[in-house]
C-alpha cells in the first residue's frame, strides 16, 4: 500500500549523489509501492534542461547504477511520471520562483527539500526558499555532510538554516546510520539480554572501527583537497558509529532519547593535547600503487590536487572515553582512501578469560571477538573458542556467522533509501541534532588546528595497502593489531 503523499525537491538533482543513490532509492520505493500516486519528485540544478531531457538522464543513471535484474523499463516509465525538472541557481533568488507553480497547490502535505549540494550553498538555498514562500509548516530540509569546515562555519550554517526551519524540521543526514547493520547493532545491544552485561570496561578489551575505501578522489580532487579524511569521514561517520557502540541505553527509541545518549558519548571523548596528537594520531596520504589489479596514481597526481598538498587521505587514531562504562578501553578509529579492500566494520574485542585452564592457540587471536560488518555485505560474526577435533583439550577459534541477506528473505533497503522515507514520515531518530554535530566538531577541531600549524607532511602509503606503517605501530604499542592483520 502506498504511503502518504509528499513533494521531494532535490537540489543538486543532476549530481553524483542524486544519480547514484537518491534517485535509485526512490525508484525502489516506487517499485515496492511505497510512493503515493500523486507524490512528486522535483529535481533542480543549474543546468538548463527540460523535464524530458532530465528523464533521459535519470533512465541512463538507473541503468548504470542498478543491478541488471532490478531495472525494468516499464517500472522506470512509471517512476519517471513522478519526476519533474526545474532550473534553479543558488546565486539567483529569482530562479526559485520556478518552483512555486509546482508546489503551491498542495501546501498541507509533506514537503522535503534535500540539499545534495556543497554546504556553501545551504544558507542561500534556505533563504531563497523562504523568500519564495515555499517553506510551509510541513516543510523539512535535509543537509548533507560535511556541514561546514570547522565549528564556527558549522554554527554559521546551523544558525542561518535554523532561522527558517525549526530544529525538529532539520535532518542532518549521515547515511551510515541508515545501514541495516548499524540498526542491528542497536537491536543486538538493547533487544537481547546476553550482550549488555558484557558491554563495558570489565569485559571489553578494545574496540576498532574501520572504514576503508578502494577508490581515490574520483574526479572530486578540488573538493577533497579542501576537506580531507578527518572532516570527510572521522567527524561524522566514524564518530557516529562510535556513539552507537558506546552510548548508554536510551530510555526509549524516540529521537531525543537516542540523540541525548549519543551526545553524552561525544562529550565524554577525551580531548587531545599537543603531545597526544603526535602520539595517538596518524595521518597519511596515498602514493601511486595498484588497486583491484590495476595501476593507480598517487594523490598528488590526481586531477585538481596541488603538487604540494598536505591534505590527508588516511587517518588512524586512538580515542578514549572519560566515563565509568568505558574508562581505560581504547577505541581505535581508522579510515582511508585507496585501501586494500572496501570495508566498513566495527570490531569488539573481549578480554581473555581470567584464568586459562585449557590450552589455546598462541598469539593475539585467542580472545572472543564480535565483528559487525557494514560493507560490502552486512552481517555479524562472533568468534568463540572451541575444542579441536581429536584427543586432548586444545582450543581453536571458530566463527558463528550471520549474513543478514541470507537470514531475511525481504530485500534490504539501501541506507539513503531508508533515510529518505524516514524524512518523509517525519522520523528524526537516525539524524543528527545540532548540539550533537557541534560536539563532534569541537572534538576534531584541535586536531585540524595542530595539523594546519605543523610543517610535517602526511605519512606516505602505497595505494592498495592498509595505510602507513605508523598505523600498525600506533595500535602495536598497546600489544594490539588491526583486525585484518591478526
Amino acid at each position: 500500500m502506498a504511503g502518504r503523499s509528499f513533494d521531494l525537491v532535490l537540489f543538486g538533482g543532476t549530481g553524483d549523489l542524486a544519480g547514484r543513490k537518491l534517485l535509485p532509492g526512490m525508484y525502489f520505493r516506487y517499485r515496492d509501492g511505497d510512493i503515493a500516486d500523486d507524490s512528486r519528485i522535483i529535481a533542480t540544478a543549474r543546468q538548463q534542461l527540460t523535464t524530458e531531457q532530465f528523464h533521459g538522464l535519470v533512465r541512463e543513471r538507473l541503468q548504470q547504477n542498478l543491478e541488471a535484474g532490478d531495472f525494468d523499463a516499464g517500472t522506470c516509465d512509471g517512476f519517471l511520471r513522478h519526476i519533474q525538472y526545474v532550473t534553479t541557481d543558488a546565486g539567483d533568488g529569482a530562479s526559485f520562483q520556478g518552483l512555486r507553480p509546482l508546489l503551491t497547490d498542495a501546501p498541507e502535505r509533506a514537503r522535503v527539500f534535500f540539499l545534495a549540494t556543497s554546504p556553501t550553498f545551504f544558507t542561500a538555498i534556505a533563504s531563497h526558499l523562504a523568500e519564495a514562500g515555499l517553506v510551509t509548516p510541513t516543510a523539512r530540509v535535509v543537509l548533507e555532510k560535511p556541514l561546514g569546515r570547522d565549528l564556527a562555519s558549522s554554527r554559521e550554517i546551523n544558525e542561518a538554516v535554523g532561522r527558517i526551519f525549526s530544529e525538529d524540521r532539520i535532518y542532518r543526514i549521515d547515511h551510515y546510520l541508515g545501514k541495516e547493520s548499524v540498526q542491528n547493532l542497536l537491536a543486538l545491544r538493547f533487544g537481547n539480554s546476553m550482550f549488555e552485561p558484557l558491554w563495558s570496561r570489565s569485559w571489553v578489551r578494545d574496540v576498532q572501527i574501520t572504514i576503508g575505501e578502494q577508490v581515490g578522489v574520483e574526479g572530486r580532487g578540488e573538493f577533497y583537497n579542501q576537506t580531507g579524511a578527518l572532516r570527510d569521514m572521522v567527524q561524522n561517520h566514524l564518530l557516529q558509529l562510535l556513539c552507537i557502540v558506546a552510548m548508554e541505553p536510551p530510555t526509549s527509541i524516540d529521537p531525543d532519547s537516542v540523540r541525548d545518549a549519543k551526545l553524552q558519548v561525544l562529550r565524554s571523548l577525551k580531548r587531545f593535547s599537543e603531545a597526544d596528537i603526535q602520539d595517538r594520531i596518524v595521518r597519511g596520504q596515498y602514493r601511486a600503487g595498484a588497486s583491484e589489479g590495476r595501476p593507480v596514481p598517487g594523490f598528488l597526481d590526481e586531477p585538481g590536487i596541488p603538487h604540494d598538498s598536505r591534505t590527508e587521505t588516511f587517518v588512524a587514531l586512538k580515542a578514549e572515553l572519560c566515563n565509568w562504562r568505558w574508562a581505560g578501553v581504547p577505541f581505535y578509529l581508522r579510515t582511508g582512501k585507496r585501501m586494500q579492500d572496501r570495508l566498513a566494520e566495527i570490531v569488539v574485542n573481549f578480554r581473555n578469560v581470567p584464568h586459562a585452564i585449557l590450552q589455546g592457540p598462541s598469539g593475539i587471536a585467542a580472545h572472543n571477538r564480535l565483528v559487525i560488518r557494514l560493507q560490502p555485505h552486512d552481517g555479524l560474526t562472533l568468534q568463540l573458542q572451541a575444542k579441536t577435533p581429536g584427543d586432548g583439550m586444545r582450543l581453536q577459534p571458530i566463527q558463528l556467522d550471520l549474513a543478514f541477506q541470507n537470514a531475511h528473505k525481504a530485500r534490504m533497503l539501501d541506507a539513503y533509501e531508508r533515510l529518505l522515507m524516514d524524512v518523509i514520515r517525519g522520523r528524526l531518530t537516525l539524524f543528527m541534532r545540532r548540539d550533537e554535530q557541534e560536539a563532534a566538531w569541537a572534538w576534531v577541531e584541535p586536531i585540524l588546528d595542530a595539523w594546519a600549524a605543523s610543517d610535517e607532511a602526511p605519512k606516505p602509503y602505497t595505494a592498495g595497502t592498509w595505510g602507513p606503517a605508523a598505523s600498525s605501530a600506533l595500535i602495536g604499542r598497546d600489544n594490539r593489531a588491526w583486525h585484518e592483520e591478526v
